[in-house]
């Protein structure tokens, strides 16, 4: 219980203390956008770091030699809110995350994801999900990577499922021909959502596959994409599962 206090508690005070660090951040972006933007990523990845530290997470990664450097479109399997502190403390790159919405009513972290170009999806506007769908494309466009988990929520059945995939996350990649990166994420829930309101100490593994060009697929391999995207990902989990 004495992690999650103190999670919790050194969210809430860094979210208070950097109101000023805000302000700071958008006059630095009045001048330079790139060191705003920098900034502010190496920032939030300290803060999500020192959460992990707090928890106790230790993470074992594979493959991030994958990742080329470029903009890409990260997909990922989901199981605990703490996916995204050891996913994004580890990007290189500008990358924005896709959101569920309620996200966004959430004071001075919403502000944070907005520096850092997330996006918040509304999963019951089908028009509004085509909307930031377009942004994510643009975004890529403009050299900034997409994380998003295709599950659409938190899958919360057996520890090596993965939920089916929604294939319109996959346009973000077949429209602007950036590479889809796989992302394998094991053991995750069992830092709080197996045992909530506990944290407990955990070993969580990562791995990013190779490289996925959608433009380089004929047109069925393409139209397979999330399908072959969701099968491996789940087969390297099972893979994994004994380095937990």
């Amino acid at each position: 219980m004495i992690r999650f206090i103190f999670v919790v508690l050194f969210l809430v005070v860094f979210l208070i203390l950097s109101i000023p660090v805000m302000l700071v951040e958008w006059l630095i972006g009045k001048k330079s956008p790139n060191m705003k933007d920098y900034s502010s990523l190496r920032i939030v990845q300290w803060a999500f770091k020192v959460i992990l530290w707090i928890a106790g997470v230790n993470v074992t990664v594979i493959g991030e030699e994958h990742i080329p450097d470029e903009p890409v479109l990260y997909i990922g399997n989901h199981r605990s809110f703490f996916d995204v502190p050891i996913t994004y403390s580890r990007c290189r790159r500008l990358t924005g995350f896709v959101a569920k919405k309620e996200i966004e009513k959430v004071p001075l972290l919403s502000t944070w994801m907005r520096f850092l170009y997330c996006l918040f999806l509304d999963r019951d506007d089908v028009r509004a999900g085509l909307k930031t769908i377009l942004t994510a494309m643009e975004q890529v466009k403009n050299g900034i990577s997409i994380f998003i988990f295709p599950e659409g929520t938190r899958n919360k059945g057996e520890e090596l499922s993965v939920l089916p995939f929604h294939d319109g996350s996959f346009k973000i990649a077949e429209k602007t021909g950036c590479a889809v990166i796989p992302v394998s994420i094991n053991n995750s829930v069992q830092i709080l959502e197996a045992h909530f309101p506990l944290i407990r100490k955990t070993h969580v593994v990562l791995e990013y596959g190779e490289p996925i060009y959608p433009n380089t697929l004929d047109k069925e391999a393409k139209k397979q994409l999330g399908t072959y995207c969701h099968d491996l990902i789940e087969a390297t989990l099972k893979k994994n599962a004994e380095l937990v």
